[in-house]
């Protein structure tokens, strides 16, 4: 008998914050996220050692959905960013960056961690009554009768991305579909538990960004139909093409042998009788009108044959992720078995055409009324097709939590300049009881919100790439960039012509400071003033639900990180 391996003892780490190793992953993770940062951010080029994929890329669950993590304290940290994403979509980088921030500045203070946790905590209140008030000036609400914030909005986040190399054009044309789409999606007769509808995206690489289309229904890649030849489809006597939908296998296959044993008398061929089932199954479609057959699985080519002799056009192989847009699209439900149809499931099309897209063919789904639409998307790379797909989801996405609450946030580090000026003020103005109540000094609240307002302006720091010079002014508290290379001005109003979101230009006297790394920028002699936004103006917007929920998920998950005191690893 061989001798088994004696068990390891778990490791300990205690404190793994003033470890070494720590502090230089985290340090290098906040450093490639804060590089590739905003419109002029840098990318990554992301591949593994047994080859593969590329992946060239600036975007959040992108590069922490490929990086291998080992430090158990950054897999907390980019754990509780993707669940962001998941769940959002958008603002990850930002708040990635902004934990990080967190965590470098608040371990560096002679605090307590449970005292540093509770001021945070309150600063993040502060922060949040702020931007869910109507006095908050870096908010601003999204008028759905007017396209112009949301085409700002959906702009801001087709050109955050640098890697789908757009030009000015094809962002206008993008922005165009997306916003089409979106409004494809929105059902026409508004219920009480109304559901917004899909948008499907179909891969054209190769092509010009411009080429990009969306229709009304669904596309499904039908490759053996041939153009030029008729369409001919059985109709219903109402006019209309019913549909029936399976999600179950129809190649005449036995069934799955883990499903139990099958008992064949001799003499019967078990291929012959599911056949004939098939065949029969046919029959049934074609008694029933049925003017189009649809198979999530693979279909067998003579029942293919016999329902084409009969009239009825029949599309195999639609995948697993066509079968919730095909349900709602047809309003069929899915037949899981061939033993039993039921005239309640199946559903209508109002029309069925052929659409061509490069060298691709496609049976276009035309229904009466739906909330799915395709986007043809193309691309003239692969890795460029796969940024642009995740940023137009991401585009929907946010769209579509716009919808639920229609409000937007300031973007280009405004916000966060803002957010920073209003805390030193609302933080020296603060009454005693605050502090009795927080079991702190007005000491300690101070050093923490300091560090709470260097976290946040780190953010609008990092937007800068090519050495701007980086200022915010004492009036608004908004965040301003000066290009590199600008000659020696007496006045910085002669170097900076409008904010980073637009909304102020230079004409008041608002005297501007240096947004600098660790020190402080200098208390606001009154709360920061809310400009009046006009939208005309606005240059970039961020999603107001992501960047509220990012702003909170940083700070919790950094006040995690710092609570912790030992971290136990089973190595065996």
């Amino acid at each position: 008998m061989s001798r088994l391996e004696a068990k390891k003892p778990p490791l300990f780490t205690s404190k793994p914050l003033t470890r070494d190793a720590v502090s230089q992953s985290l340090s290098l993770l906040s450093g490639v996220l804060k590089s590739s940062y905003g419109p002029a951010g840098r990318l990554k080029q992301l591949h593994n050692g047994a080859g593969g994929c590329v992946c060239a890329t600036s975007q959040s669950s992108a590069l922490l959905g490929h990086l291998s993590i080992s430090q158990p304290v950054l897999r907390v940290l980019t754990a509780s960013v993707l669940n962001h994403m998941s769940r959002f979509s958008d603002c990850g980088l930002f708040t990635a960056i902004l934990c990080c921030g967190f965590i470098e500045n608040f371990r560096s203070l002679n605090v307590a961690p449970f005292t540093v946790i509770q001021i945070s905590k309150h600063l993040l209140s502060l922060c949040m009554n702020h931007l869910k008030s109507e006095a908050c000036g870096c908010r601003v609400s999204v008028d759905f009768s007017s396209l112009e914030t949301l085409v700002c909005l959906v702009r801001s986040i087709l050109t955050s991305k640098p890697a789908c190399m757009l030009n000015k054009t094809e962002v206008d044309h993008l922005t165009s579909l997306v916003l089409k789409a979106f409004i494809f999606t929105v059902p026409c007769h508004i219920e009480t538990n109304a559901v917004l509808g899909k948008c499907v995206v179909i891969p054209v690489k190769g092509r010009r960004v411009v080429d990009s289309a969306v229709l009304p229904g669904l596309l499904i890649e039908t490759p053996e139909i041939q153009l030029g030849k008729p369409l001919a489809v059985k109709r219903t006597g109402s006019n209309v093409i019913k549909i029936a939908l399976f999600s179950v296998s129809m190649s005449g296959d036995s069934s799955n042998p883990e499903e139990g044993t099958i008992a064949v008398h001799h003499g019967v061929s078990l291929e012959a009788s599911e056949l004939n089932q098939l065949l029969n199954v046919g029959q049934q479609l074609v008694k029933h009108e049925v003017g189009l057959v649809l198979c999530q699985k693979v279909m067998h080519p003579s029942l293919k044959q016999y329902l084409k002799e009969n009239g009825v056009m029949a599309v195999d192989r639609a995948g697993l992720s066509l079968m919730e847009p095909l349900r709602r699209v047809t309003g069929s439900q899915p037949i899981a078995s061939i033993h039993s149809l039921s005239p309640g499931c199946y559903g209508s099309l109002k029309d069925l055409c052929i659409e061509s897209f490069a060298s691709k063919h496609f049976l276009h789904l035309i229904p009466e009324d739906t909330v799915i639409c395709s986007l043809i998307l193309c691309n003239r790379s692969e890795t460029a097709w796969d940024e642009l797909k995740r940023v137009c989801e991401t585009a929907e996405h946010v769209l579509q939590l716009t919808v639920k609450e229609p409000l937007a946030l300031l973007g280009g580090g405004c916000t966060e300049t803002h957010l920073a000026s209003y805390i030193r003020h609302k933080s020296s103005s603060l009454p005693a009881s605050t502090f009795k109540d927080l079991g702190c000094s007005q000491t300690q609240y101070q050093l923490v919100a300091d560090g709470f307002c260097r976290s946040l302006e780190t953010v609008a720091r990092s937007l800068s790439h090519d050495g701007e010079e980086v200022l915010t002014d004492v009036v608004y508290g908004h965040c301003w960039f000066v290009p590199s290379g600008s000659p020696c001005a007496s006045r910085w109003s002669d170097l900076v012509s409008k904010c980073s979101c637009g909304v102020n230009d230079n004409t008041e006297d608002l005297s501007w400071s240096f947004l600098q790394g660790q020190s402080s920028s200098p208390i606001l002699q009154g709360c920061p003033k809310e400009p009046s936004v006009k939208v005309a103006d606005l240059r970039t917007l961020d999603c107001f639900a992501a960047k509220c929920s990012g702003l909170q998920v940083a700070l919790e998950t950094a006040n995690l990180i710092l609570d912790l005191s030992y971290i136990i690893e089973d190595q065996n």
